[in-house]
């Protein structure tokens, strides 16, 4: 190789990586690709000292009376400085919240937002009474919850020392931020919203008497929803992305 092929080989190289990271990154589902980025981008705009957690976290005082109406959202997408804590986080949400748009909410892509816009009102109505000012932490265990409540067959391993069935992911997770010495606070806010939204859509309209409360609004089908893939398709537990260690599940009877 001469001098002047080395630096368009390097070049090639560059290229294809960058082509096939585009391509994996655009193959995430629409709704986790855009809140990861923003939770990546908000906490890389931190570290960059382009913002402050000062301008992010949740108060309501200056939401009513400064109109700063995007702490209702900010609140959401900053989970510390770049650590483990953060690295965890990120991967639980990654992942969890991928499994249920590919999974249960796999072509209800309005539904999926719609739930996002629940359960972060609710959130935010219960944070106002414990005083948390950041609840990105709990919309993940909000996601864990849900997920697990669906899929109660899916028997998980953490950290390669406990094994358990799915249902107890989030308590498991609770468990390890006390031993961590973290609030568990936000693990039960978590917890709490998953269950009232996991209540109103999964349980309470199979009861006798019951019915449907939670119903996406028309202007978010609208804006959202994207035509079936297949009406036969059944989404199985196992279709697991990613293939993280933390929290790894398989099927029983599979």
């Amino acid at each position: 190789m001469t001098c002047q092929e080395a630096p368009e080989a390097v070049s090639s190289v560059s290229k294809m990586a960058y082509q096939t990271l585009q391509q994996e990154y655009l193959q995430i589902p629409v709704v986790t690709r855009a809140y990861t980025t923003a939770c990546v981008l908000t906490t890389a705009a931190v570290q960059l000292e382009i913002i402050t957690p000062f301008q992010l976290y949740f108060n309501p005082d200056l939401i009513l009376k400064n109109y700063q109406v995007w702490r209702l959202i900010t609140n959401f997408l900053f989970f510390g400085p770049v650590g483990f804590n953060f690295l965890f986080n990120m991967i639980f949400l990654y992942r969890y919240c991928r499994m249920l748009e590919e999974g249960s909410f796999r072509g209800r892509t309005a539904d999926f937002v719609f739930m996002f816009l629940f359960g972060g009102l609710l959130m935010t109505i219960f944070g106002i009474f414990v005083s948390l000012v950041f609840l990105g932490q709990a919309f993940t265990i909000m996601l864990v919850y849900i997920w697990s409540r669906r899929n109660p067959n899916v028997r998980m391993n953490f950290f390669g020392l406990l094994n358990f069935q799915a249902p107890f992911l989030p308590w498991v997770l609770m468990g390890f931020s006390l031993l961590l010495g973290n609030s568990i606070i936000v693990d039960l806010l978590g917890i709490a919203v998953g269950h009232v939204y996991y209540f109103l859509e999964d349980v309470f309209p199979n009861q006798p008497g019951g019915g449907r409360w939670l119903r996406t609004p028309s202007i978010i089908k609208m804006l959202f929803d994207t035509p079936e893939e297949d009406a036969n398709y059944n989404p199985l537990p196992e279709d697991r992305p990613g293939g993280f260690a933390w929290g790894e599940g398989q099927r029983l009877g599979g």
